[in-house]
């Protein structure tokens, strides 16, 4: 996977290196970072539905030895099995009052494109 991650500060700016800076929450980068989260969390969790996200509250990027993202996810309950191993593209959210559940999480997840490497060491719902 090749992320990227194009912030510049301004001339005379405040940021320092490797200071978290926020990013927007439609970035490609971040979209994908929040994917990888939700199968961290999917692989430890003991559900038998997968879930998804459904919306990201809060971005945030340091550069350090690659990408470390810092995300607010809201994920939600798909209707697909997790014995089924589907696309979490083509899953919907669950519409049976009964099985809907909304997650609050907080990712953290480092990404080091030129060695082709994510990993997800924060999962907190």
């Amino acid at each position: 996977c090749v992320v990227s991650a194009t912030y510049v500060p301004p001339p005379h700016s405040t940021t320092k290196p490797g200071f978290p800076v926020p990013m927007s929450t439609d970035n490609p980068g971040v979209r994908k970072a929040a994917r990888f989260g939700v199968y961290r969390y999917n692989n430890s969790s003991n559900d038998l539905f997968l879930f998804k996200e459904s919306q990201i509250t809060k971005a945030m990027v340091q550069i350090v030895r690659g990408l470390k993202y810092m995300l607010h996810v809201e994920i939600r309950r798909t209707v697909c099995e997790k014995r089924e191993h589907s696309n979490l593209d083509s899953c919907h959210f669950q519409k049976k009052k009964s099985l809907q559940q909304i997650l609050r999480c907080y990712f953290e997840v480092w990404i080091t494109p030129w060695l082709h490497k994510a990993s997800v060491p924060t999962v907190v719902c």
